[in-house]
């Protein structure tokens, strides 16, 4: 079993996988720990262990670790925590991992690595092209083509990054919990702002995709992940898979490959 380890602008995500046929991997176990409160030693590493032993899981049975991060800030120390956890260092992805891709892209040191994981698993189990959107603290869009070339994507706001700047910004609209709408016509405010947040969003990654499919030129595979992905995936028309592990699997993939 393998630890894979994501730290994103909101949250620091475990999961505990093991192999399984085909190359895809189960997941054993997951769980989050908040960004903002870093990595600070001795509590945090008492933390991982107990979460992994609510799960079952010894550390004793995990294979290694592999990170990525989009905040340079931590990486050193989570990276140094996985190691006391472990006994040996993590994998700690770069652009210049092997990853089954080829960055055709003019900047790759620049591109996300949580979006690297995302695109690596989608080029190495599904149909390409392929789309890979992922809704966190960001949506990010990555276009993976045949051949597994990754030309780029996008970068829109996530679903509660707009909520929140729509409601800081506003004297009259409220703070309000996220819940599916129950049609698009919204009846009074709270209504509306879940159907514009929502249906919005749902239908920003409905006409992004046809758009780059225009582009390419071809019909994509859609694949949809994130935290927030539950919120906005059942209310998407264009055809999708809903992989709620991508980044992980991705994670995976990329250490079977560098191991």
């Amino acid at each position: 079993m393998i630890l894979t380890v994501d730290i994103g602008n909101t949250t620091i995500s475990f999961c505990g996988l093991a192999p399984a046929p085909g190359g895809d991997f189960h997941v054993r176990c997951a769980f989050r720990l908040d960004t903002a409160q870093g990595m600070p030693g001795a509590d945090s590493l008492a933390a991982i262990r107990h979460a992994l032993g609510d799960a079952g899981v010894e550390p004793e049975a995990l294979e290694g670790a592999v990170l990525c991060s989009v905040v340079p800030a931590l990486t050193d120390s989570v990276a140094e925590c996985l190691a006391r956890l472990l006994g040996k260092a993590p994998l700690v992805v770069l652009h210049t991992s092997r990853t089954g891709l080829t960055l055709a892209i003019p900047q790759p040191e620049y591109l996300g690595l949580d979006r690297l994981a995302d695109a690596a698993w989608a080029a190495a189990h599904y149909p390409l092209p392929a789309v890979t959107v992922d809704m966190g603290t960001a949506t990010t869009f990555n276009v993976i083509d045949r051949g597994g070339v990754f030309l780029g994507g996008a970068i829109a706001p996530g679903i509660a990054t707009g909520l929140g700047a729509l409601t800081a910004r506003t004297a009259q609209l409220p703070e309000i919990t996220l819940a599916q709408p129950e049609q698009v016509i919204g009846r009074d405010t709270v209504a509306c702002m879940r159907s514009g947040v929502l249906v919005g969003a749902a239908a920003m990654i409905d006409g992004m995709t046809a758009r780059i499919e225009k582009e390419l030129g071809s019909p994509v595979t859609l694949l949809l992940t994130g935290g927030l992905c539950p919120y906005a995936e059942p209310l998407c028309e264009h055809p999708h898979v809903h992989e709620p592990a991508l980044l992980a699997k991705g994670l995976g993939h990329i250490y079977n490959l560098n191991r």
